[in-house]
């Protein structure tokens, strides 16, 4: 075994064995956690009359999505708030934390009753239990991304937190599943009445055996070490903004483009298969699920190949062909004739944005030292994923409202445009070691300061 980097010489880094089970553990957790957000959006074609009463199929879909957009308005709190709490208490006490938030809002829009039988308290509550689970999720991203990276060994951190969307994408397909599962044995009056909550209950206690399976994972070393060292600075937004602002603006950067994709080309796409496209409710989620079940089998080739040939080449494949064929692809799907082809496309979009999805919790991990890291990676990330990620169905289905719907398609392409730009100029990160990076940025603080103490004063100064 090696000698870990806490301040304990006595202490050593886990086995392969262990590190492969606390990156199981922590996997599944977020599994449930992203199960349970994405039952929102695939269940959103049922539920939203119940909460929404309107003639307009696309009015009730607004107003939905409108929800879905400000439960992203609390996952930068949730970053923060929680980033600190990952950062201070442990990368296992702030996986905890997220999850029981996460089921809690789960099992409020189970239990929650419709517009019919308590009028404008029914949205209301359903904004409550979005708020809850936009808390959670905000900070579920940073401390499992801070998590995976740093249990793993250097040589394969891009497969092992490749692992984070491969289990967030299998959250998403599972809600799907469940979809069809319920489609299936239940007719369509059924699932609008009752049936969209079952998988509201199931979400709900999957993650309160999550609760218990997180409070069982090893605490990484790297946190240790942070705990173990006095000197180390404390987590929190002025430090962070202060000491690393470049850093926070590449992280930015690099998400604006990538979410938004992410999330035009998966949450979204499944009602545009049916609102725009025309395809039955049914039909729409057997494309997405088979699509998506194959994106989610190449995050971790995508994640190993990273280790293999760096970073920077994957993001840059995801901008260069994100940019040029979003545009065809949307529009080549308005005038589909079969559900294989529509398949097809929404396959190629989804292998384009692998480059971007395999690899970026472990590109913005690699950016921080371990006393700010779940911050670091938690914090900007989700600034950007509101104003991108959690806006584009809103904003996608404003276009269509005002019948420019392929503005839309532009809007996506130029974004991931601008990304690409910081994809060519950022660094290569896929060399650092973790555990060195805080002992570096001291050496060049004192470096700074010692340079500035020698200096000689400048004529006029005092």
């Amino acid at each position: 075994m090696t000698v870990s980097s806490s301040a304990d010489p006595g202490a050593t880094a886990p086995s392969t064995s262990s590190r492969i089970r606390s990156i199981f553990g922590g996997s599944m957790g977020n599994l449930v956690e992203w199960y349970d957000w994405y039952v929102y959006s695939a269940f959103t074609l049922y539920f939203a009359p119940v909460f929404f009463p309107a003639d307009d199929r696309t009015a009730q879909l607004l107003n939905a999505a409108a929800i879905f957009a400000v439960g992203f308005l609390m996952r930068p709190l949730g970053a923060w708030l929680m980033g600190m709490y990952a950062d201070r208490h442990g990368r296992k006490a702030g996986l905890t934390l997220s999850v029981m938030l996460m089921g809690g809002g789960s099992l409020l829009i189970a239990a929650t009753p419709g517009y019919a039988t308590i009028g404008a308290g029914a949205p209301a509550l359903l904004l409550l239990a979005r708020l809850l689970q936009g808390l959670s999720v905000g900070g579920e991203y940073g401390a499992s991304a801070t998590y995976l990276s740093e249990m793993a060994q250097r040589e394969h951190r891009g497969f092992f937190s490749s692992f984070q969307y491969v289990t967030l994408i299998a959250g998403q397909l599972i809600a799907l599943c469940v979809l069809l599962l319920l489609q299936t044995v239940l007719p369509d009056a059924a699932l609008e009445q009752w049936g969209w909550r079952v998988p509201f209950a199931i979400g709900g206690v999957l993650a309160i055996s999550v609760f218990y399976l997180r409070r069982g994972l090893l605490e990484t070393q790297d946190f240790k070490a942070v705990e173990a060292d006095a000197k180390a600075p404390r987590s929190s937004g002025l430090q962070l903004f202060r000491h690393h602002p470049k850093q926070v603006l590449i992280v930015m950067a690099l998400t604006a483009g990538g979410t938004l994709a992410f999330y035009a080309y998966s949450t979204y796409m499944q009602k545009f298969l049916v609102n725009s496209v025309g395809f039955a409710r049914d039909t729409a989620t057997g494309i997405m699920a088979a699509a998506l079940f194959i994106y989610m089998l190449l995050q971790p080739v995508a994640g190993s190949l990273s280790d293999r040939v760096g970073r920077k080449p994957l993001l840059i494949s995801f901008g260069v062909a994100g940019m040029t064929l979003t545009v065809p692809i949307f529009t080549r799907l308005e005038t589909v004739s079969t559900s294989f082809e529509a398949f097809l496309l929404v396959l190629g979009a989804l292998v384009i944005v692998t480059g971007y999805t395999a690899i970026n919790a472990v590109v913005k991990a690699e950016l921080f030292p371990a006393n700010i890291r779940t911050l670091g990676v938690a914090l900007p990330y989700a600034l950007a994923n509101t104003i991108f990620g959690g806006t584009a169905e809103y904003v996608a289905l404003a276009f269509k409202s005002a019948g420019l719907e392929r503005g839309f398609y532009w809007y996506v392409s130029g974004m991931i445009a601008i990304s690409l730009i910081v994809y060519l100029r950022m660094s290569e990160t896929s060399e650092i070691a973790l555990d060195r990076q805080l002992k570096r940025e001291r050496k060049a603080a004192a470096r700074k300061v010692s340079a500035r103490a020698s200096d000689p004063p400048r004529r006029g100064s005092e």
